[in-house]
């Protein structure tokens, strides 16, 4: 039997240096029925030319401008034909055997939509990554967390979750997707720009009646960007993301319950942050809300899935991992989900 066609497409945007480090790790992948495609988010560096000179195998699509992660991988893949869909960070080593893993899995259940590997710091390889480390949860409130990486504590590696296992958000820092579900769901939400869209595109997956998985017998090696400062338009982008989430795929009594009192924790954060003197990070946080009231009163276009509640779907812990976190200090995801407070 032939094997499904796979795509990895890797984002790119002035990022000749990752280009060079881990475009050989990717075409040494073992799997025979692969297209290596760089989709340029209209580079200004020599991106393009270095992939020319030194990898004239891989394929390059050219963007006429810079449209952030959502936007690009949008415009992109409705340009490629495959099986299956790889996104793909440009700051990520790969494995050889990789794909296999999560394709066999895949191919296995029509009901997955999407898988991760297992994410592993690049730059120490005893730690899981902070984009997703081995699986994406999701608590209550909508605060996002990970199998290994609950806020900004990473756990160690020690083949603590080896388990394949359903979760609720695949990595985006390399997603696998079946490329049919990714259309029919219109891929991301493009107004997100960058940061908690593939969230955002797994919920909705499961609103549709799919899931995801992580596969930790795939592993990847991420640089990532989870040690940047707080402030500035990172910070902007995620409190502002997490709420439009929030907003289009909560049940309406879960938005009048959750979206109020997230407004308040967002608000004491930004105050915490002012008062220990991060200003940038107190400035993102008010931009952020206003910037979602604008865009309510406006009118947000959202999707036309019926909403389920969120308890009710995989990969996600019915308490508040703040509290947990904060205020009973369990740093570790298994303390916090095995926790039923």
């Amino acid at each position: 039997m032939a094997q499904p066609s796979v795509a990895i497409v890797i984002l790119n945007y002035n990022g000749r240096k990752h280009l060079q480090t881990f475009i050989p790790s990717v075409l040494n992948s073992s799997y025979e029925n692969k297209r290596i495609i760089v989709a340029d988010n209209d580079s200004t560096d020599d991106s393009l030319s270095y992939l020319k000179e030194h990898f004239p195998t891989v394929e390059i699509l050219l963007n006429t401008q810079n449209d952030g992660f959502a936007g690009g991988y949008n415009w992109a893949l409705k340009l490629v034909e495959s099986d299956y869909y790889v996104l793909l960070n440009s700051d990520v080593e790969v494995s050889t055997n990789w794909i296999e893993p999560i394709i066999n899995l895949m191919e296995s259940d029509a009901k997955i939509a999407a898988c991760q590997p297992k994410l592993i710091a690049y730059n120490n390889r005893k730690l899981l990554e902070y984009a997703g480390a081995c699986g994406g949860w999701i608590d209550k409130l909508g605060y996002p967390f990970s199998r290994g990486r609950v806020f900004d504590v990473l756990e160690e590696d020690k083949h603590q979750y080896e388990d394949i296992q359903e979760i609720f958000w695949a990595s985006g820092a390399a997603m696998f997707v079946r490329s049919n579900v990714f259309h029919q769901l219109e891929g991301f939400d493009a107004s997100f720009f960058a940061h908690q869209e593939e969230i955002d595109l797994c919920w909705r997956m499961q609103l549709a009646g799919y899931k995801l998985m992580v596969v930790p017998q795939s592993v990847v090696y991420h640089v990532g960007a989870g040690t940047l400062p707080r402030g500035g338009r990172k910070v902007f982008l995620n409190f502002r993301n997490n709420l439009l989430m929030l907003s289009k795929n909560l049940t309406w009594t879960e938005k009048l319950k959750v979206i109020p009192f997230r407004f308040l924790l967002d608000a004491i954060s930004a105050w915490k942050g002012l008062f220990q003197g991060d200003k940038d990070f107190f400035i993102a946080i008010c931009k952020a809300h206003f910037s979602v009231i604008t865009i309510w009163v406006k009118g947000y276009k959202t999707h036309t899935l019926k909403r389920v509640p969120l308890k009710q779907l995989g990969g996600v812990y019915n308490g508040s991992v703040v509290c947990q976190y904060f205020i009973r200090h369990k740093h570790y995801f298994h303390q916090i989900v095995n926790n039923k407070g």
